[in-house]
């Protein structure tokens, strides 16, 4: 079989699986199962795949016919131009969380201390250090597994630019001391009620840990929110990811906890994405 019948007939058995971007997902698994690139594929697409790489190929297309992430089967995904491993300890980073990233690089300064709450792959934490310059960084979560992806993470990265970070096992700040400059999350903010309509390879395959906001998936930012203002310092920023319709909720939470500058931003596909704040202790 060659590259490119193979290629047809792992989209066919994806659109039959009703797998929206079938085409895409096709390419990507041939393209990882067989070590080539898209241009290889345009160019030798007549070529014979090897009888493994053949056999790796459709293996992928079942796991992906059955409503497995994508970047489960593939173990990476791409994050703010950087290649995080994903896997089912942690959500897989969305371009959407991109917008926390780019709102905190525009306050970022030399010397910043910066806790990133919720942390997941790493992927906010990891990038922030990656462009921020001579800043340093603590990732906390309440999962060990999360902390152990964050941890190959941090040290896959930083082998191409050093970081100055660390992780720490915490339930938001219960085992957080100090003060911030900085403090960013994208915390669980799905209602509870919601889980069970998301899509299988949501609601089936990333940990409810980090879905699950509460009855009205606000839970983690009235903790976050009230409680950050023990650990900002003076003038530091709180900016927090929120769900497409949670934007004039949380930006209410921010105004009657005494944050000041309070500011809603948009994601690329125009829908409310980050709320932020600026805190000044000795105005309270």
């Amino acid at each position: 079989m060659t590259y490119r019948d193979a290629y047809r007939q792992g989209a066919a058995c994806l659109k039959d699986a009703g797998i929206e971007e079938y085409d895409l997902d096709a390419r990507l698994l041939l393209e990882h199962t067989c070590g080539i690139t898209r241009q290889d594929l345009l160019i030798y697409g007549d070529k014979l795949l090897e009888t493994g790489a053949e056999e790796s190929f459709f293996q992928a297309i079942a796991l992906r016919s059955s409503r497995i992430p994508l970047q489960h089967i593939t173990g990476v995904q791409a994050f703010m131009g950087l290649d995080f491993e994903v896997n089912e300890d942690v959500l897989i980073p969305r371009q959407d969380t991109e917008t926390v990233v780019e709102t905190a690089l525009t306050v970022l300064r030399p010397g910043m201390e910066i806790l990133d709450l919720c942390t997941g792959s790493g992927c906010i934490l990891i990038s922030l250090l990656y462009y921020g310059g001579e800043v340093c960084g603590l990732g906390t979560d309440i999962s060990p597994k999360a902390l152990l992806t964050a941890a190959r993470n941090l040290e896959r990265i930083s082998q191409k630019k050093k970081l100055n970070a660390s992780l720490r096992e915490s339930d938001l700040f219960d085992q957080v001391t100090g003060h911030f400059d900085l403090i960013l999350s994208n915390p669980p903010y799905i209602a509870s009620s919601v889980i069970d309509t998301l899509e299988p390879e949501v609601r089936d395959h990333e940990p409810v840990l980090a879905l699950d906001g509460g009855r009205d998936g606000l839970a983690f930012y009235r903790r976050i929110v009230m409680e950050s203002r023990r650990h900002l310092k003076n003038d530091g920023f709180l900016i927090l990811e929120i769900g497409y319709d949670q934007g004039m909720a949380v930006r209410k939470l921010f105004d009657l906890a005494g944050f000041e500058d309070v500011t809603l931003k948009q994601d690329l596909a125009g829908s409310d994405r980050v709320v932020s704040g600026r805190w000044r202790s000795e105005h309270v």
